[in-house]
């Protein structure tokens, strides 16, 4: 890979384990990732997959600092940014967005649509012409202008998670993390999500980070998979070329899992 976006060496992270927290005191570390080796490719998907519990959500917090790394190194377009302070890593959050799994709990319920696609405008002194951005970023995502005097509850499921979309894109970041993006959503609306993220990436160049437990939506969407397992990395490459061939058991194991639709035709004599 000429030029990763991302290039990660020996990351660590290390979380309080809860459920062995003592009545009084602190609860103990629990190792969550365990040294990860890894570059992002730049301008392009890469899925991130794994079962529950295998570390792919906190990697990617990690990736865009929302979580402190207890050791190792992340580049960021060719800068170290694992263990900078808030007050330098506040210019560079610009460029590093999130779309959250659940729209429903990562929008305001108190704002307008409007006011909460410009809050992150505002917040990096964009403040001109607020409502002209607000307009282009919901027509980006396929929603009316109008959009922008409603508020979260007036709006579907598909519609809020477009909102989310139009929200970690209106900076034009460099890189976004989606983590299980339409996992609560039907089929079909699932498709236009993916849809219009693939559009929109390539559009604007973007590097996306998809995570997902669903292989069926990393082989639709994504150049890249990387594989996950209890806080490690089992293996990555070409999304293609994995799913032809795989190297590990377990990545097998995933693959054999996604479910295909079974014909029966007697349904109708029944």
């Amino acid at each position: 890979m000429a030029d990763p976006l991302f290039t990660v060496r020996g990351l660590k992270v290390s979380l309080p384990d809860m459920t062995r927290k003592p009545l009084l005191g602190s609860a103990p570390m629990l190792d969550i990732l365990h040294g990860l080796d890894l570059a992002i490719e730049r301008n392009c998907i890469t899925g991130i997959v794994g079962e529950s519990g295998s570390g792919k959500s906190t990697f990617g917090r990690a990736l865009v600092r929302l979580l402190e790394p207890s050791a190792g190194s992340i580049a960021f377009d060719g800068r170290e940014i694992a263990h900078l302070p808030e007050t330098e890593l506040k210019p560079l959050r610009r460029d590093l967005q999130m779309i959250f799994q659940d729209p429903m709990s990562s929008l305001n319920p108190r704002r307008t649509i409007g006011a909460i696609i410009a809050a992150p405008m505002r917040h990096h002194g964009l403040s001109d012409r607020i409502g002209e951005r607000v307009a282009a970023a919901l027509t980006r995502v396929g929603l009316p202008e109008d959009f922008a005097s409603r508020y979260r509850h007036q709006l579907s499921g598909g519609q809020r998670q477009r909102v989310g979309i139009a929200r970690a894109l209106a900076l034009e970041p460099k890189f976004v993390l989606a983590d299980e993006i339409v996992s609560g959503l039907d089929v079909s609306t699932q498709a236009q999500i993916l849809t219009l993220l693939d559009q929109l990436a390539s559009e604007m160049g973007l590097t996306i980070a998809f995570i997902s437990h669903d292989l069926s939506v990393i082989r639709r969407l994504c150049r890249n998979t990387i594989v996950m397992r209890a806080g490690r990395i089992v293996e990555a490459g070409p999304t293609e070329a994995l799913f032809a061939a795989p190297r590990e058991d377990y990545t097998r194991e995933l693959i054999a899992a996604i479910p295909l639709p079974e014909i029966d035709d007697d349904w109708l004599t029944r």
